[in-house]
């Protein structure tokens, strides 16, 4: 099929299903009725051949090139999104099983994760394992052809509602931090799997704690190979980073700065000379923002690995969240946090608190940027070549 005749089809679908999601976050605070929304139209997508576009056929997908991808997010740019609570699915956990998993496990659960059969969660963060992922007690202890994990992960997305999440687990408590560590495929409705909800100061509860006891996995369930999980938790964060610094979208968008332009035609206030500078630095920075990740997406949809530069787009989108922060205070005044309409307002300024963390947060991003970007020294490391167990710090006793 030529281009432009896929073009018109991807139009023709997006028109006929993509009409949007009916409920808000506000409204859905455990993200289940979106989930299961967008599950529904990623069914679609796939019955109409239109996802997985440039993975493999014997796996689930089109076989397409990258430029098939492109035009579909082109299109799906212009409609109401409707892929919402499956960007870490299949932004991340898709692309690491593609790249890193089995021909064995690929036929198992790809084409799963194409159609959004099957929702997977990450599990990398820790309660005393947060920035400093590789700190992580969580155990894996071989037993026969299985694993046995005991641990806790804590800030895993939608984890109540996923089907298998990806693992990382301390597998060699001798070695270093980062050389004794695994990368699992765990089913989350295992015996031993235990999930709790984390209640948001916004009301949403989309975060939980997953607590694992004596929870058994299968041998060949381990990803990659055995002892080298942070290279591969390190290429999932890279996926992770793209995602949130490129949005799931393939357009150039500066959707809150039209927002804000809104707000301030409708008090009043849109003649304000300094007002309207900010408001240009908001829609400036949006629009090189998008430029930036288009860029990103292109390498990644060209085959090359997601690198460290995907640390300046997350950054980045950071920066501008919490810029649109102070400028929607400023434009909306006490209606943004109280007033008519402020659940909405309120939520969008909650919800840019999130985007200094998730993902790394803002200091972790400077640090490789500086480091793998620019070439500047490494902070001092002391723990370095310390075994994992006589370390004093992260998730071990102190005492």
């Amino acid at each position: 099929m030529d281009l432009e005749t896929f073009r018109r089809r991807c139009t023709d679908f997006l028109t006929a299903h993509a009409t949007g999601i009916t409920v808000t976050s506000a409204e859905d605070p455990r993200g289940e009725t979106i989930l299961n929304e967008s599950k529904a139209f990623q069914a679609k997508v796939a019955e109409a051949g239109l996802a997985g576009l440039t993975y493999p056929v014997e796996f689930g997908g089109q076989g397409l090139s990258h430029d098939y991808e492109r035009i579909w997010k082109e299109e799906a740019s212009r409609f109401p999104v409707m892929n919402a609570n499956l960007g870490i699915s299949q932004g991340m956990c898709l692309p690491m099983l593609n790249e890193y998993g089995t021909d064995e496990q690929r036929a198992l659960y790809q084409a799963k994760l194409i159609s959004a059969d099957e929702v997977w969660c990450q599990m990398f963060s820790e309660p005393g394992a947060g920035s400093d992922v590789a700190s992580l007690g969580t155990s894996a202890v071989l037993d026969g052809d299985e694993w046995i994990v005991n641990g806790q992960k804590v800030w895993t997305t939608l984890a109540h509602v996923c089907d298998r999440g990806i693992l990382i687990a301390r597998t060699n408590p001798d070695a270093p931090k980062h050389r004794g560590i695994s990368m699992f495929i765990v089913d989350m409705n295992a015996p031993g799997v235990e999930v709790r909800p984390i209640h948001q100061i916004d009301g949403g509860m989309r975060f939980n704690e997953v607590f694992f006891t004596d929870v058994r996995i299968a041998a060949d369930h381990q990803v990659g190979p055995l002892n080298e999980g942070w290279r591969l938790a390190t290429a999932m964060l890279m996926y992770e980073r793209v995602a949130i610094g490129t949005s799931q979208l393939g357009a150039v968008l500066h959707d809150r700065a039209d927002r804000l332009i809104h707000e301030a035609r409708k008090r009043g206030l849109i003649d304000d000379p300094v007002l309207r500078q900010e408001l240009m630095k908001m829609y400036s920075a949006e629009v090189c923002h998008s430029v930036g990740g288009l860029r990103s997406r292109a390498a990644l949809q060209s085959g090359k690995t997601p690198g460290p530069a995907g640390s300046l787009g997350k950054l980045i989108g950071s920066t501008i969240a919490e810029h649109y922060r102070d400028l929607l205070a400023q434009v909306c005044g006490m209606s943004a946090v109280a007033g008519p309409g402020s659940p909405a307002l309120s939520n969008q300024v909650l919800s840019t608190f999130a985007s200094g963390i998730a993902g790394g947060t803002n200091e972790i991003q400077r640090n490789i940027i500086g480091e793998r970007v620019l070439g500047l020294p490494r902070e001092p490391s002391v723990d370095k070549d310390v075994p994992f167990r006589e370390l004093k710090a992260g998730t071990q006793a102190t005492g």
